[in-house]
């Protein structure tokens, strides 16, 4: 290549750095994406960016497809170069963006795992404990079911996050983006149990701690530690198969959806910025409803 590319990939990495204030992992995601173009421009023997025709974009997409690279990952690559050319366009480097011809390919649609209630009772009958641990898991298992929070976010929960008196917990999620997320008698129950006895015997083996879920040595519990208890858990069930601790999550919203809650509300305390992202459980409670038919219909 006639021109030092590097030196427009160093100029774009600035700009992602200080104009768009992406994250460091965002920024080595599109580093390695543009890196990897160059190399295709290295071995196809292209000059430069500005000759970079759609031709070259089509040969380039189907080598990643002989890769078997993931739809979302392709993607991924094109949005990156995309972006990059749109950048040397606004500096003045290059005349034209052969990427905008280029569409982004649909990413597979997986519907979210989740629980049936009779599942979920196996789930709550393994978490029986009545020492300080065990009030404690339980505590967590009927929060994340009652508010349909993520596991990263139950970590972060501190003691004066709660409201018992009207049932409501302050979530932090992605963004710092705060929301107030009511929970039932269940969960209450759970709570206060764990607050009042098994939080207190916890917290005289550390220092003073404001978070809510404390770990075995009375330090804040984290989202790792949230996850190993959920899998012990889930290991002495009865449940069976591939089972991640995200799906409470998505049983929250199905079984919400299936009751006839409406989606703007689940949108809302699920914490999702866009409605799409919530629209996913449309197609699950179908699925839902079907099976509860099934088994429930003396004549289905």
């Amino acid at each position: 290549m006639t021109e030092n590319v590097n030196v427009f990939l160093k100029m774009f990495i600035e700009y992602l750095q200080i104009e768009k204030n992406y994250s460091q992992y965002t920024i080595e995601h599109y580093h390695h994406d543009i890196s990897e173009f160059f190399m295709f421009m290295s071995e196809q023997a292209i000059p430069d960016l500005r000759t970079v025709e759609y031709q070259d974009i089509r040969v380039f997409l189907t080598i990643l497809f002989e890769k078997k690279m993931a739809r979302k990952s392709v993607a991924r690559k094109i949005s990156s170069l995309r972006s990059f050319y749109r950048f040397l366009q606004r500096e003045e480097l290059v005349a034209e963006n052969p990427f905008s011809l280029v569409s982004i390919p649909k990413a597979e649609k997986k519907l979210p795992e989740f629980f049936y209630e009779e599942e979920l009772q196996q789930l709550f009958e393994a978490c029986n404990g009545t020492n300080p641990l065990g009030q404690r898991n339980k505590a967590v298992l009927e929060l994340l079911y009652a508010t349909g929070m993520r596991v990263s976010e139950c970590s972060q929960i501190r003691l004066k996050d709660l409201d018992m008196y009207l049932s409501t917990v302050l979530v932090r999620g992605k963004g710092s983006k705060e929301r107030y997320i009511p929970f039932g008698s269940f969960a209450q129950d759970a709570l206060e149990n764990y607050i009042e006895d098994g939080r207190k015997e916890l917290l005289t083996k550390g220092i003073a701690s404001e978070n809510l879920f404390l770990n075995a040595r009375g330090g804040p519990l984290t989202a790792r530690g949230i996850r190993g208890i959920l899998n012990k858990l889930i290991e002495n069930s009865t449940l069976t198969g591939k089972i991640h601790p995200h799906m409470l999550r998505h049983t929250f919203a199905t079984h919400l959806m299936a009751n006839g809650a409406d989606m703007r509300t689940v949108q809302e305390l699920l914490g999702h910025a866009f409605l799409s992202s919530t629209q996913v459980y449309t197609h699950v409670t179908n699925e839902y409803l079907k099976k509860t038919y099934m088994a429930h219909h003396p004549r289905a």
